[in-house]
């Protein structure tokens, strides 16, 4: 099953620096671990914004669901999930 995903992050204004660091770098490191396995195939960055659109491609809601859960920067995400179809003009 696939989805897009919008993941707006709001880190406080008053977090200490390394705290955000350290929550980013291991943010990234998950994510990296989430894109090699195949689950996560796609990450665009929004221009100007510390936000992006993500494709997930996962066997179940709840997987998808733990995945998102468990991103270290869940805490501060406004995520919005949208679930998609086969499109049947799509060639491939």
């Amino acid at each position: 099953m696939k989805f897009l995903v919008h993941m707006d992050v709001n880190l406080p204004v008053d977090m200490p620096a390394e705290q955000a660091a350290e929550l980013k770098a291991t943010e990234k490191a998950y994510s990296q671990e989430l894109q090699r396995s195949g689950k996560w195939p796609e990450i665009w960055r929004v221009v100007g914004e510390y936000a992006n659109w993500s494709v997930f491609d996962v066997e179940t809601n709840d997987e998808l669901h733990d995945l998102l859960q468990n991103l270290p920067l869940f805490p501060y995400m406004d995520i919005t999930v949208v679930p998609l179809a086969k499109h049947p003009s799509d060639v491939k």
